[in-house]
């Protein structure tokens, strides 16, 4: 386990950051702010003092992968005016598919 905020433990156990950082100097850890990070040991400590379960793995306040956001039309409410002195987009060219190549039957030998 990485470190972990104060904030993001307190998130996971349910309970106020406020709660968390005094539960942190009952204990004799030193935390700052509620954004403080606290190593791996410091946070089963607190657990184990809390009685509380640790967090599995790390911790799940953290975004996952984003994904791409879907391409607006133009023109739809919530699309990104043009800037000004940019080229506009004009129509795009249409292509017309050509015949297909074939294939020359195999010559028996």
């Amino acid at each position: 386990m990485a470190k972990v905020r104060v904030y993001e433990l307190a998130k996971e156990l349910g309970l106020e950051s406020k709660a968390v950082m005094a539960k942190l100097t009952e204990l004799g850890e030193f935390v700052r702010s509620a954004s403080s990070t606290i190593e791996a040991p410091v946070v089963r400590k607190l657990t184990d003092a809390l009685g509380a379960t640790p967090p599995a793995g790390g911790s799940s306040a953290k975004p996952g992968p984003r994904k791409p956001a879907a391409p607006t039309p133009a023109g739809a409410p919530g699309a990104a005016a043009p800037r000004p002195g940019a080229p506009t987009p004009g129509p795009r060219p249409t292509v017309t598919p050509g015949p297909r190549p074939t294939q020359a039957p195999a010559a028996a030998a």
